[in-house]
């Protein structure tokens, strides 16, 4: 695709960065066979190349509108088009400077300002946890938009049991901003079943929210400071070599932390060091097929359980992993299988897009259910809390993080 940017983006590191993208880009459309929104709405402007089209022509100094912030703020950032793209388009990375450009210029309104202020500040903040607990304490009496948002306490006596054996080998573990609140048995499951395979977690208390939250929200700096912060948390760790790597049991944070590097590459301080971050940075799932043969004696029988397994988006296409989840638990006897269709569409949930854009998400989550119930699983499992929240709000079948049904398991 032939770009003449605006003189003012020319020269600009971010610039030249989309530049590069925008070539890339040969318009063959491959990618709206596979986007959500484009598969919702059926406008080219709600789909990648339209998108597409729409940031090139705000990079070349054309009026920037409303009416483009809108089909901007609409991508669920879920990037299956980067996974049908032939070409290679790093969309993701273009559609964060595209935002960041369209955010300086076009004003929101005053409520859609004070809802995105609220949810960076609210979400990453000390005062998330008792919030959280207040809203469980009054659930029943929520209305049904915000009683989606809120899951009931979990009452497990396991949910707070951490292992407290010592292990020659070691990983640090980001434990998130929500999670810990919402849903903290993904945490202290995830410590357990690496304990049962011989490996120690290790919790770093200065790390908070990964950055993702204020990134996608266009707060580009907040974002940048979320991850210097972590990267300070764990660098002792990382310097004395004490770690292996770095876990992540919400994808949604890993396609993060694994682009520190990208992200402050023109940081000089923090530029080695973000890279380091990222190449010790790994998914739960991709340290299962190690811990298969430690695990299988464990198991207290073979796991009765049907469960149909949804990949997020932030997995399945943003960290390119497919296969890490299902196929070492059958190994481990369970029984699981993707949705009957679409297993690579997005379920909607996207961080705070199912806050944003309810009309869509909400239409996604039902779809994904629609594929993902005929397979009648005992529960449904995913690798995100974000997706995990959002596609429990429409069924009564459990959905859970796939580590909590293996750490049942060996219980």
């Amino acid at each position: 695709m032939q770009t003449h940017l605006a003189p003012e983006f020319k020269d600009t590191p971010e610039g030249q960065e989309a530049e590069a993208i925008l070539r890339k880009c040969v318009h063959c459309g491959f990618c709206t066979a596979t986007c959500p929104t484009y598969q919702l709405l059926g406008d080219e402007l709600d789909g990648p190349r339209g998108r597409i089209y729409l940031m090139k022509q705000v990079l070349e100094g054309q009026p920037v509108t409303r009416s483009t912030q809108l089909h901007l703020d609409r991508c669920l950032t879920c990037r299956n088009c980067e996974t049908t793209c032939p070409s290679g388009v790093q969309y993701g990375h273009l559609v964060d400077i595209g935002r960041k450009v369209v955010e300086a210029r076009v004003e929101r309104p005053l409520g859609e300002r004070w809802l995105r202020t609220a949810l960076k500040e609210g979400l990453t903040s000390p005062l998330f946890a008792p919030a959280m607990k207040l809203g469980q304490m009054v659930r029943p009496l929520l209305p049904a938009a915000l009683k989606n948002k809120v899951p009931p306490k979990d009452r497990s006596p396991r949910a707070h049991q951490w292992p407290q054996r010592q292990h020659p080998r070691k990983v640090l573990m980001l434990t998130g901003c929500v999670q810990p609140a919402m849903m903290p048995n993904i945490n202290s499951a995830t410590a357990r079943v690496l304990d049962a395979a011989g490996i120690q977690t290790l919790v770093a208390d200065g790390a908070g929210c990964c950055g993702a939250i204020r990134t996608h929200l266009n707060d580009h700096e907040g974002g940048l400071a979320d991850m210097r912060r972590n990267i300070d948390a764990w660098w002792p760790a990382v310097m004395r070599g004490e770690v292996e790597a770095i876990v992540m049991n919400a994808s949604g944070c890993g396609v993060t932390v694994k682009e520190y590097g990208h992200a402050l590459r023109h940081d000089p301080q923090y530029a080695e060091k973000a890279q380091r971050i990222s190449d010790l940075t790994r998914d739960l799932s991709e340290l299962l097929p190690d811990l298969v043969p430690r695990l299988k004696p464990r198991l207290r029988a073979k796991p009765a359980m049907r469960l149909a397994y949804h990949p997020p988006c932030t997995l399945q296409h943003g960290q390119k992993l497919r296969g890490g989840v299902e196929g070492p638990l059958r190994e481990l006897g369970f029984e699981v299988e993707l949705a009957t269709g679409e297993a690579h569409l997005c379920c909607g949930s996207a961080g705070t897009y199912s806050v944003l854009q309810p009309e869509l998400a909400y239409p996604l989550r039902d779809r994904k259910l629609s594929q993902l119930l005929p397979r009648n699983p005992h529960a449904i499992v995913s690798a995100n809390i974000g997706c995990i929240q959002h596609l429990q709000s429409g069924t009564e079948v459990p959905v859970r993080h796939w580590v909590e049904v293996l750490d049942d398991a060996l219980a």
